[in-house]
């Protein structure tokens, strides 16, 4: 039976303090045809019991990574230390809340600043927010800012960005006076058209969507050119430890997702979004910022600054995005960068970029394999074209206990056949060699049992 927590009698007298006698009333002004006449189509109840024992066999649906896993594609499976989840779950972290009391708030805002103060030193910012909902809320907010700041109405964004990202992009800036322009891709790495005066900003990713580093310099160069703001998106994070820095070759605005860095892949989220900045764009940027100061008596405080959320501003003039539920994964990413520090940092992304390009040379020998994208710079992923299918050839992995690459085909359609593989720390150079071995054989009939 439905629930419905007031009885006749408190419906009569709600209806009647309103005007109405019965509760179809109160939808008259829907045309007929779009009201559902029956009752909602809901299956059965189920007892504790039953429900537990359906919620489980759909998590066993899940295909969780095991030891040999090669997919990246965004979504970067890095060794976090157990010491990450321990701090994390502490109830004086997991319970709080949005910290706009900072009498009572000093240590959430203590940690939202060193996470704001790490990733300026990654991303060799001036400021940076924390945090947003993933990297595409990301892009889609620094964005908005460029489209505010200079007044033009064209985004010019490179086809080496994520495709979810521009797919978002897109989205958003359909329901607004703007306009977007891809750049095609030019052997895998991004050169832009000539700029009109009416772009606002361009963005690219580096390393890109298809593993390559981009000439950020160049790309930033003629951006800042036409008058435009150059917007460069993060591909892992982990890359800036060896890698120059986006503020370094020119980028105002930096943007990304920091799932790499301290956050486990948890079947797609939650993440945590990044925005940062030069210090003469900081009012336009959204979410949360910490700041430090001194209290009545001359103490170190933090407190929440330059506040441009529609709970402080009039709501037309704020650059707001939802950022409460991100706190704790801005936490973990923050105890992750503080227990590896640069040097540890560094040595991640030394062996991650080590394994791939000692793939690179194993998989170059493999009869009917070819690495694309050969004479471009990469830092963690190698594009790579089949012998058959690609998803064939992920098929004939999956039975040998290997989770392969992303098939690139449906997002570029000229790299078909094509696999990209990711390469981390969390998988050794034995790893590496038991899945070339595995692409050797992928195209012939598994012999015996598959391994578990």
């Amino acid at each position: 039976m439905n629930y419905v927590p007031h009885t006749a009698g408190d419906r009569q007298t709600m209806l009647a303090s309103i005007g109405k006698h019965q509760v179809s009333e109160l939808f008259d002004s829907i045309p007929a045809s779009a009201r559902l006449t029956r009752a909602l189509d809901l299956p059965e109840h189920l007892s504790e019991y039953e429900v537990a024992i359906h919620l489980e066999e759909l998590a066993s649906k899940n295909m969780v990574p095991s030891r040999l896993s090669f997919l990246g594609a965004g979504a970067y499976r890095h060794f976090v230390p157990a010491v990450v989840d321990t701090i994390i779950q502490r109830s004086e972290f997991m319970t709080a809340y949005t910290p706009y009391q900072p009498e009572v708030s000093q240590g959430t805002l203590q940690t939202i600043f060193e996470f704001q103060t790490m990733m300026c030193s990654l991303t060799a910012m001036d400021v940076c927010n924390a945090s947003v909902y993933d990297g595409g809320c990301a892009a889609v907010d620094a964005v908005f800012m460029a489209l505010a700041i200079s007044g033009r109405s064209k985004v010019l964004v490179s086809q080496g960005v994520h495709p979810q990202t521009r797919e978002l992009l897109r989205t958003y800036i359909d329901t607004h006076a703007g306009e977007l322009i891809e750049a095609p891709l030019q052997d895998g790495r991004t050169v832009w058209p000539e700029l009109t005066d009416q772009v606002a900003c361009t963005l690219f990713q580096t390393p890109n969507f298809l593993g390559v580093i981009e000439d950020g310099a160049a790309l930033c160069g003629t951006t800042k050119a036409a008058g435009a703001i150059p917007i460069v998106s993060v591909g892992d994070p982990c890359s800036l430890a060896v890698l120059k820095r986006p503020g370094d070759f020119g980028a105002e605005i930096v943007v990304g997702d920091a799932q790499p860095i301290g956050l486990p892949l948890s079947f797609g989220g939650p993440y945590a979004g990044f925005v940062s900045c030069k210090k003469q764009h900081m009012r336009r940027i959204p979410g949360r910022l910490c700041g430090l100061t001194v209290d009545s008596q001359g103490r170190r405080a933090f407190c929440l600054t330059l506040q441009a959320r529609e709970q402080h501003i009039r709501r037309e003039k704020a650059y707001s995005n939802i950022c409460t539920n991100q706190g704790l994964c801005a936490l973990a990413v923050t105890v992750y960068l503080a227990l590896l520090g640069p040097q540890g940092l560094k040595e991640v992304a030394d062996a991650s970029a080590s394994l791939a390009h000692y793939f690179k040379k194993q998989v170059a020998s493999l009869s009917g394999y070819q690495v694309m994208l050969d004479k471009q710079p990469v830092f963690h992923e190698v594009l790579v074209h089949c012998p058959g299918s690609a998803d064939q050839t992920l098929k004939s992995l999956e039975e040998r206990g290997i989770i392969g690459g992303y098939a690139v085909e449906r997002d570029y359609p000229e790299y078909k056949n094509c696999l990209l593989f990711c390469f981390t720390e969390a998988n050794g150079k034995a790893a590496v060699d038991e899945l070339v071995g595995a692409l050797q054989h992928a195209h012939r009939p598994l012999q015996g049992a598959a391994r578990s």
